[in-house]
């Protein structure tokens, strides 16, 4: 079976709804993924420094009680998106290894650039207690006007910062 290489956008928004109220109901949270990658290495940093990492005000609530950081939902969530992403560009016909880059960017470049947001992004997560899906999402959902002013700002950010990147992708 072959799917399309798009999903329209209302359908995939309701799904995105439905996920939303599923998460809500059966996890009593909405979603996000920053939490799992903290959980991810929270459990390799333990594996490293077991003591360390247990007596870190940050990691340290991860291992209290004898819990693994690895059990929870959002960590279940997260496998769950990459093998459903992998299956979803397998189906369609879409899957393949490729770093998308502008003429201009060699591929070191564009991977270095993107480690470099990688690292700044996954650090802001953490800094303000989620990712920009979670706020988005999430806060968006409860119709929190700081979620909906947070979107504003992103969209605001990357439409000025585009100016400065745009002739990487010419």
């Amino acid at each position: 079976m072959k799917f399309g290489t798009r999903w329209p956008p209302v359908p995939a928004g309701i799904l995105i709804g439905i996920s939303m109220l599923l998460a809500f109901v059966v996890a009593g949270r909405g979603i996000g993924a920053s939490g799992a990658m903290t959980r991810f290495v929270a459990w390799v940093q333990h594996g490293l420094f077991p003591a360390a990492t247990e007596q870190s005000a940050y990691f340290g609530k991860y291992f209290a009680d004898g819990a693994h950081p690895l059990y929870d939902y959002v960590v279940f969530l997260v496998v769950g998106l990459i093998i459903g992403s992998f299956i979803a560009a397998w189906l369609s016909g879409e899957l393949r290894v490729e770093v998308l880059r502008g003429a201009r960017s060699s591929m070191a470049y564009r991977l270095a650039l993107g480690l470099t947001g990688g690292v700044l992004a996954g650090f802001a997560a953490r800094l303000a207690r989620g990712c920009t899906s979670g706020q988005a999402l999430v806060g968006g959902a409860e119709l929190s006007l700081g979620a909906w002013v947070f979107m504003m700002c992103i969209f605001a950010g990357g439409w000025m910062a585009a100016w400065f990147v745009r002739k990487q992708w010419i």
